[in-house]
């Protein structure tokens, strides 16, 4: 064993930089990384020995070989992105936290092939003369839809704070106070509403709202009737709320514009799948909605986005308002949405393409297979770790969309051994990739609805290797 030395004999005995420099070693990891990364790392590890010095390092601690070998994990750490891919297996479909829906194939490759080369973005390619990015989506929407005009933006809360801002900047916007929901992250539509300029009239209660209250409310200085799908909430009991076809015949009769907020905005009934009826965009159309705002990264299945349909008049002046240059998205979002409407073409086949709306639809019967798989697969490796079983749960839609809807699933319950559920989730996150479940009644629940048929080699790989087995 090294002997120990005083704080100021390891101060001089810190290797400098050119020496490690020189170092066996050092010029593969300058390779690697470039000699600045390389120096960088260096310097830090230095400072950090001089910081613990009072420690009385020994001559091990300070050799050039461990500063090197601490430089490259550094270096190595760095150089993950922090994006990581994971696996969810929550058991919720549209998760906000884990990057809502993954996209569909044609999307992806979409994604890639605008992402390596220049493209049309904004040019004809026959006229040469500059165009709208719009172009590229408005008229598919408008064809799946039934709307008359199109635009897109970032997401939906700017789809909204532009429609408002547009039509209402200076005046009133009247809104059922059943309908003034939380959108997440604590943002909220009396916010949203009153930083886009216009001023919030609420009418109604919290259960029941008629159409006579939005009839008293209108005034002067009114200019749109807003009217909010409450996509991610539900109340029940002694409830009443205007439907949209009602609010629209009364912006008719006072000659003002209707707005429908849909939230997930479905472009396919999901009633189809044994679920509670969403309204459709199609329905918001059918009903005269003036205009209509969504995500495209929901229900939809398809990335990022704030969708807005409506008469071509309204959606030309939302075009035309400055902040439509703040809110625009880029040519990512532009290739991976129209290729994702694209699929919505052939509504034979845009369940099994659109992973968001496979997910929703998979049988149970095949996710409990795919359970079994899993669980036979690990149970041995876990067997000191945990106690490994298959059960009957249920999964959630999620991303605000469809509340208290439960969709009948099958999960990988892990049992420990030892410790507690909580640090065998944290265990699991730890993974490569990080595996998230959830925990319920003092286990971890890994619910194969939501993890990906690509992954699930992955996921066994990541629970035979956890900590202990």
């Amino acid at each position: 064993m090294s002997k120990r030395r005083e704080p100021s004999d390891a101060l001089r005995g810190l290797p400098s930089i050119d020496s490690l420099l020189r170092a066996p070693g050092a010029q593969a990891l300058a390779d690697r990384w470039g000699r600045a990364a390389l120096v960088r790392a260096l310097r830090t590890v230095i400072e950090d020995l001089r910081r613990g010095v009072g420690a009385a390092q020994n001559e091990q601690e300070i050799a050039p070989e461990s500063v090197l070998s601490t430089a490259a994990a550094m270096l190595e750490k760095e150089s993950e992105p922090s994006l990581l891919e994971v696996i969810n297996a929550t058991g919720t479909i549209v998760h906000t936290g884990l990057g809502r829906s993954p996209l569909a194939d044609d999307a992806i490759e979409a994604l890639e092939r605008v992402a390596r080369h220049p493209c049309a973005l904004e040019v004809g390619v026959q006229s040469g003369r500059r165009g709208s990015r719009d172009a590229h989506v408005r008229d598919l929407l408008c064809e799946l839809t039934g709307s008359a005009a199109a635009t897109v933006v970032n997401n939906n809360a700017a789809a909204v704070s532009l429609a408002v801002n547009t039509l209402a900047q200076g005046k009133e916007v009247i809104v059922s106070r059943g309908q003034l929901v939380e959108i997440g992250g604590s943002f909220r539509m009396p916010d949203v509403i009153e930083r886009s300029g216009a001023r919030l009239v609420e009418v109604g209660t919290t259960n029941r709202t008629r159409l006579a209250d939005y009839a008293a409310a209108i005034g002067e200085h009114t200019a749109l009737l807003l009217w909010v799908h409450t996509s991610n909430y539900r109340i029940v009991g002694f409830t009443e709320q205007v439907e949209l076809d009602g609010l629209v015949a009364l912006g008719k009769e006072r000659s003002l514009p209707v707005m429908a907020d849909l939230g997930s905005g479905a472009l396919v009934d999901m009633s189809a799948f044994g679920l509670g009826r969403e309204p459709t965009t199609q329905d918001a159309v059918r009903a005269g909605a003036n205009v209509i705002t969504f995500s495209g990264d929901k229900l939809l299945g398809g990335p990022q986005a704030g969708i807005v349909l409506g008469d071509q008049g309204l959606v030309g002046r939302m075009k035309r308002n400055p902040l439509a240059r703040a809110l625009r998205v880029d040519k990512l979002t532009l290739a991976a949405l129209e290729a994702t409407l694209r699929l919505y073409r052939d509504p034979d086949t845009v369940r099994d393409k659109i992973p968001t709306l496979r997910m929703i639809a998979r049988p149970v019967e095949d996710i409990e297979k795919a359970a079994r798989a899993v669980a036979k697969a690990v149970e041995g490796a876990l067997a000191s770790i945990a106690r490994v079983s298959v059960e009957q749960s249920v999964s959630y839609v999620g991303g605000g969309a469809l509340p208290g809807e439960e969709i009948p699933t099958c999960v990988v319950a892990l049992e420990p051994a030892a410790g507690t559920a909580e640090q065998l989730a944290a265990s699991l996150r730890g993974c490569k990739p990080p595996v998230f479940g959830r925990i319920h009644r003092g286990r971890v629940l890994l619910d194969m609805r939501t993890v990906q048929d690509s992954q699930a080699s992955a996921l066994e790989h990541a629970l035979r290797t956890l900590p202990g087995a």
